[in-house]
């Protein structure tokens, strides 16, 4: 079975987006497809400019092809910005890196079309068997013309992934045929965790402090204009007596921030570790240095159903213990006092005492600790995952024309 997955995204880039594309076109191919990635050719930031080798980059086997599409692509000029202009600029890029698809197609058979871009598989449709699209949605689209573009994708489709349940009760309720839509959340590729340092191997390799409590937080701080609870993180680490907090991520300015905060509460700047943005190859190094990944997002409507954080998934795989906001979509994937900790969002308080109780309970630490890595690497892998979704969209490529289910 011949797979292409359209992206219109930055390989490699500093967003965990890319890393999800890259792990799963691994994860594709060893299931037995062939599979060629296309992605946008975009400018990168400079730390990435130099990076050739997407393969050794993140980390995974040189058994899918890679292809950038030439794109108009003039957004450096207006990084950051809302206004109309940078609209203009972002549909410009989105429709030319469309169009170079639609050529690269009128001379590429593929048996599945699969992307995460709605724009892009909206255009294909009309063109295109539709049974062999597969559309996998990490959110419900906002605002009348984002909905509308998801009602189109989602009626048309042959095959529906969602990171989530409640996404796919969302898009079901738009027009989704119940029986094209696969549940399937973010995981882990087993083998980048595997033969990880103990705790004190991968502390003195990074040059951590050896001695101390480490909670860590891992990934951007914030995601969509969003804020990812990051502060309230600071606020409760804070609390805590000997303990030390480590970030590893980015953007720098808002490390710097936290840092500042962090000072202002008159804890220890040595206590306060920030690796900056590192190569993928090696977050499970600094993720094996820690005692606790938390995820303290803040209740929103997207953090609450729709996100599937590999942050959570990887905090699992590598054997930290898991304190996370008690949402829906986390509640989906650990079990409070079994998996992890759920604390209600954005409640520093709360937060604080459940950091303290590991703390003080080490024993408590390292079952939650198992008992999330048994989970994660049982349940939550790629190579499952890319099972299940090529299973359903065989069946969608055999459905008799006309049928429903």
């Amino acid at each position: 079975m011949k797979l292409l997955y359209l992206a219109n995204a930055r390989v490699p880039s500093e967003k965990a987006n890319a890393l999800q594309i890259v792990q799963n076109c691994e994860a594709f191919a060893e299931a037995g497809a062939e599979v060629t990635l296309w992605a946008a050719r975009r400018f990168n930031p400079p730390a990435l400019r130099g990076v050739r080798d997407v393969w050794a980059h993140y980390g995974v086997r040189r058994c899918f092809r890679l292809r950038r599409l030439p794109c108009l692509d003039l957004m450096p000029l207006v990084p950051g910005r809302s206004d109309w202009p940078a609209r203009l600029i972002f549909y410009l890029q989105y429709a030319t890196f469309i169009l170079s698809a639609l050529v690269g197609l009128a001379f590429t058979r593929a048996d599945l079309i699969y992307s995460r871009d709605e724009q892009t598989l909206l255009v294909l449709s009309l063109f295109k068997p539709r049974r062999r699209l597969v559309y996998e949605a990490h959110q419900r689209a906002q605002g009348r013309l984002g909905r509308w573009l998801q009602r189109q994708v989602v009626r048309r489709a042959g095959t529906i992934v969602t990171v989530t349940a409640r996404l796919a009760v969302d898009l079901t309720a738009l027009g989704a045929d119940p029986g094209r839509v696969l549940v399937a959340h973010d995981g882990v590729r087993r083998a980048r965790f595997a033969g990880l340092p103990d705790r004190a191997a991968a502390r003195a390799a990074l040059g951590w402090p050896p001695g101390s409590f480490i909670i860590g937080y891992v990934g951007q701080l914030r995601t969509m204009g969003m804020d990812k609870g990051a502060a309230a993180l600071v606020e409760a680490a804070a609390r805590l007596e000997g303990a030390a907090l480590a970030l590893v991520g980015g953007p720098a300015a808002a490390a710097e921030a936290l840092r500042a905060r962090w000072l202002a509460l008159g804890r220890p700047a040595d206590r306060f570790v920030y690796a900056g943005q590192v190569a993928p190859e090696r977050v499970p190094l600094h993720l094996a240095a820690l005692d606790v990944g938390v995820l303290p997002f803040p209740w929103t409507e997207h953090f609450a159903y729709y996100a599937s954080p590999l942050k959570l998934f990887e905090y699992m795989a590598a054997g930290c213990a898991v304190v996370a906001s008690d949402l829906p979509s986390l509640a989906e994937v650990v079990e409070d006092g079994e998996t992890a900790l759920l604390t209600p969002p954005g409640d520093v308080a709360a937060l604080a005492a459940a950091l303290r109780r590991l703390q003080a309970d080490p024993a408590l630490t390292a079952r939650l600790a198992a008992n999330a890595q048994a989970r994660a690497l049982a349940a939550y892998t790629w190579d499952a995952r890319a099972r299940a979704i090529l299973d359903r969209a065989a069946a969608a490529l055999n459905r008799p024309t006309g049928t429903s289910g």
